[in-house]
C-alpha cells in the first residue's frame, strides 16, 4: 500500500482512443474495501477506465498505481490475478457446468481439485445459489439473475482484492436488477473488496456506491457520498439526475 493507503490511484492520467481524447488529466483515489461507482455520458470514458486499471489499456501520460505500485511495473498476469472483471453480459461459457464455470481461474492457477471444489461451494452459497442445486447445471437453465450472481462468484473465485464491473446489472429487468442491488450490498459486507464500478444509471451509482463520481470531459467533474452528489448544482452533473428527478415527480404527481 502507498503512503497514502489507497488501493487505486489515478495521476493525471491521459489516454486517447484513435486520436480522440478520453481521459485528460483524470485523478481519482479509491480506498482499501470502498466501492466507488462512476457515471456519465456514454463516451465519457468510464470503460477506460476499468481497462487501464488491469493494462488492457495504457495511458498516453500520467501514471495509475494498484496497491501503491505503478501498473508498468506489474507483471501483467500477477496484476491481472490481483483483480475480478465482471462484464454486463457475464459471458459464461455455454457448454461448461455453473460449477466449471465459476472455477475457471483457481484451474488456470493450477489450485487442487479439493480446493477448488471447496471454493466453488462457498461462492454458490455467498451469491444465493444452493451448491447441491446448480453446481452441475449449464448457463442456459439459468434466469438472467441467477446468471449475474454466477458472475459474480466467478469474478470473486481466486479472491481478489480488487473487483470491477462494467455495467455489470443492466441487462436485467428492473425487478430482477434491485435484487441484484441487494444481494450485491450484501456481499460486499461480506467480502469488502475494493470495488471501482461503472454505470450510466444514477440510481444504480446511489444505490452501490460508498461514493459517486461523475465523468465528463474526460475528468473527474464531481465525487463524493451520494447524498451530497443528489445535491450537486455542477452542470456536469445535473442532466444525470434528471431522470431520478422525473421519477419522483412522477411518483408524487407533481409532474
Amino acid at each position: 500500500m502507498d503512503a497514502g493507503g489507497m488501493t487505486i490511484r489515478f495521476s493525471d492520467v491521459h489516454a486517447v482512443r484513435g486520436r480522440t481524447p478520453v481521459l485528460r488529466g483524470f485523478d481519482l483515489d479509491v480506498a482499501p474495501g470502498e466501492t466507488i461507482a462512476l457515471v456519465g455520458r456514454s463516451g465519457a470514458g468510464k470503460s477506460t477506465v476499468l481497462k487501464l486499471i488491469n493494462r488492457l489499456l495504457q495511458p498516453s501520460s500520467g501514471d495509475i498505481s494498484i496497491e501503491g505500485r505503478s501498473t508498468a511495473t506489474w507483471d501483467v498476469f500477477a496484476l491481472r490475478r490481483r483483480i475480478g472483471y465482471m462484464l454486463q453480459e457475464v459471458g459464461l461459457f455455454p457448454h461448461m457446468s455453473i460449477g466449471r464455470n465459476v472455477a475457471v481461474v483457481p484451474r488456470l492457477l493450477g489450485w487442487d481439485e479439493p480446493r477448488i471444489r471447496a471454493r466453488v461451494q462457498e461462492l454458490l452459497a455467498l451469491v444465493g445459489l444452493d451448491p447441491a442445486e446448480y453446481t452441475d447445471r449449464r448457463p442456459d437453465e439459468l434466469s438472467g439473475g441467477q446468471r449475474q450472481r454466477v458472475g459474480v462468484a466467478r469474478a470473486l473465485a481466486a479472491d481478489p482484492p480488487i473487483l470491477l464491473m462494467d455495467e455489470p446489472f443492466g441487462a436485467l429487468d428492473p425487478v430482477t436488477r434491485a435484487e441484484m442491488h441487494r444481494e450485491f450490498r450484501r456481499i460486499q459486507e461480506r467480502v469488502r473488496k475494493t470495488v471501482v464500478l461503472v454505470t450510466h444509471d444514477m440510481a444504480e451509482a446511489f444505490a452501490l456506491g460508498s461514493r459517486v463520481g461523475v465523468l465528463a470531459d474526460g475528468i473527474l467533474a464531481a465525487i463524493d457520498v451520494p447524498a451530497v452528489i443528489a445535491r450537486s448544482r455542477d452542470a456536469s452533473v445535473r442532466p444525470l439526475l434528471e431522470p431520478l428527478f422525473e421519477a419522483s415527480a412522477a411518483i408524487n404527481g407533481t409532474r
